[in-house]
């Protein structure tokens, strides 16, 4: 067997062949082709719409209400007086702690700290 029989080396004649293309009103409009989305592609569309309504809800959501508590007035903190001192004065009939903890969440304090001059509501009991 010769090389050029077994590799089958013969020439070929073929040529690439030219294709007409339709121009001006011969143009047929095909619709684009539908786009397909890999698993990823769906996994990140859709972490994406849950973080985006996670974030709005979030906005949206109320803020922390003072449930229950009614307001019966008000009082300046006077030099050197704590928190503590001011609920046992303006709430004698509750254990301070607890007179402490509804003055607090009325004037939404994050601590028992408070200054003088400082104006705070005081819930009413009952």
């Amino acid at each position: 067997m010769s090389a050029a029989v077994a590799w089958d080396l013969a020439p070929t004649s073929t040529r690439p062949q030219l294709r007409l293309v339709p121009t001006g009103d011969a143009v047929v409009c095909r619709p684009a082709p539908r786009v397909r989305l890999t698993r990823r592609g769906r996994l990140t569309i859709t972490l994406s719409v849950l973080a985006l309504v996670t974030w709005v809800a979030f906005l949206l959501a109320p803020g922390p209400s003072v449930q229950g508590l009614t307001i019966d007035h008000a009082v300046t903190v006077s030099a050197g007086q704590s928190l503590s001192e001011v609920a046992d004065a303006q709430l004698p009939q509750l254990p301070v702690t607890d007179a402490m903890a509804r003055i607090q969440q009325a004037n939404n304090l994050s601590s028992d700290q408070v200054h003088a001059g400082q104006s705070l509501l005081i819930p009413r009991v009952g």
